[in-house]
């Protein structure tokens, strides 16, 4: 775990430090429009989106391990590219690769974690991993101020991109695709860990083929709701150093702390309500508060204004805070609402959803920032996006139908969510 960990967050790192460069004088060194600032930061969730498939296809079929490897090496170079060009035309071709080359991550990642990790425990699994966003954007947001402050924005994404290359190597010693594959664990580890695995899954009928599971209700329903999630996500997490720099009274590197606050609250409550849902086996009523009171602390600050700042700011603090800490517990749920033959590019295609709301999200935000000269708008923005994410868990995912001579056969750590 802490291997997969620190991998996400070197991917995470060198998706989210864009926004620190937009707001350390990218735009103005460029000379750069709004509007192509807000395309340079968006594009990279369309090559993200267009290969979330066929790489989840390959991590489910061939190697986890050799898909990560590569990406680390190719990821880091490109993001180091990123600054030492000043062709527009260029970084556009740039951002659009990095998306590219993190496409699987995610989803590759997630079924490697199926692999090795129980029903009992893949929520905490889950979130240790995903705790790579909050966790990286929380030291990357104090870091990524004190580059910018001392070697420039390009500076910054050169001494970011690098780790990753070097941390190949030891992903690739560390890693293995399956508990049959670890030198680690004995025979009997080995098989119990499986056999139990293997259980989790016979009361899940399986899917034909992938046609048929992205034809499924609940594959459609998990990607649709994960696009609105992530618009808010994108949104706050791309262009919040910007908001918070546009102040007159905050410096660069006073942004760096002030953007970091969020994903304290977002570190907190994520091991909390994963330690809650994988105890209760109860996802759901784990997942849409936290997207509700989110939606309203967007709404809220929205309605103060950024002219009363720190209440605005407190504001945001929550609903970062808290849009993040269901994660966990959402993609615990959909490996446990489908079977094992199509979770892989079920996962790979409500994320690639997901990352056509990151693209909406990170591109109408700072277009709306960019335009009007305000927030404003972009709060109200996220709140709505927030807000049917919230809506749509409570409509789509339903307790399942249980017959009383089922109820004896089926125990309480098997009870599932499926959709209407």
């Amino acid at each position: 775990m802490p291997v997969v960990f620190i991998t996400y967050s070197f991917a995470y790192l060198d998706r989210s430090n864009f926004g620190f460069a937009a707001a350390g004088g990218m735009e103005r060194d460029l000379h750069l429009t709004a509007a192509m600032l807000s395309l340079l930061g968006s594009l990279f969730f369309l090559g993200y989106f267009l290969f979330q498939i066929p790489g989840a296809h390959y991590a489910a079929t061939k190697s986890t391990k050799k898909l990560i490897f590569w990406s680390l090496i190719l990821w880091g170079a490109l993001a180091m590219a990123t600054g030492m060009v000043s062709n527009v035309t260029l970084l556009l071709g740039i951002r659009f690769a990095l998306g590219v080359v993190e496409s699987a991550v995610m989803p590759a990642l997630l079924i490697l974690l199926s692999r090795w990790f129980t029903r009992k425990e893949r929520s905490k699994a889950n979130t240790f991993l995903i705790l790579g966003n909050p966790a990286t954007i929380l030291w990357m947001s104090v870091v990524s101020g004190y580059l910018i402050d001392m070697s420039g924005w390009r500076g910054m994404f050169i001494l970011e991109g690098a780790p990753a290359i070097l941390w190949a190597y030891l992903w690739w010693r560390k890693i293995d695709d399956h508990p049959h594959q670890a030198r680690w664990l004995s025979a009997e580890e080995k098989n119990t860990l499986e056999e139990t695995l293997a259980r989790e899954q016979e009361h899940i009928k399986p899917i034909k083929n992938y046609g048929a599971a992205f034809r499924s209700p609940t594959v459609i329903g998990l990607g649709l709701l994960f696009a609105f999630w992530s618009i808010g996500t994108m949104g706050f997490t791309m262009w919040l150093p910007t908001i918070l720099h546009s102040s007159p009274d905050v410096s660069i590197i006073e942004t760096g702390w002030l953007a970091a606050a969020p994903y304290c609250l977002a570190i907190v409550a994520m091991i909390t309500v994963s330690y809650l849902s994988d105890k209760t086996l109860k996802r759901k009523h784990f997942i849409w508060p936290f997207l509700m009171i989110s939606a309203l602390a967007f709404y809220g600050s929205y309605l103060s204004g950024m002219e009363h700042f720190w209440l605005s700011y407190s504001l945001l603090i929550i609903a970062g805070g808290l849009l993040c800490a269901p994660f966990g517990p959402f993609f615990a749920m959909i490996t446990e609402l489908l079977p094992r033959n199509v979770v892989g590019v079920s996962i790979a295609l409500v994320n690639s959803m997901g990352a056509l709301g990151s693209f909406t999200g990170s591109y109408v935000v700072g277009y709306l920032n960019g335009v009007t000269g305000k927030f404003g708008p972009s709060f109200l923005f996220m709140a709505g996006s927030m807000f049917m994410a919230a809506i749509m868990i409570i409509i789509i995912v339903k307790k399942p139908k249980v017959k009383p001579a089922e109820r004896v056969a089926v125990s309480h750590e098997q009870k599932n969510y499926v959709t209407r």
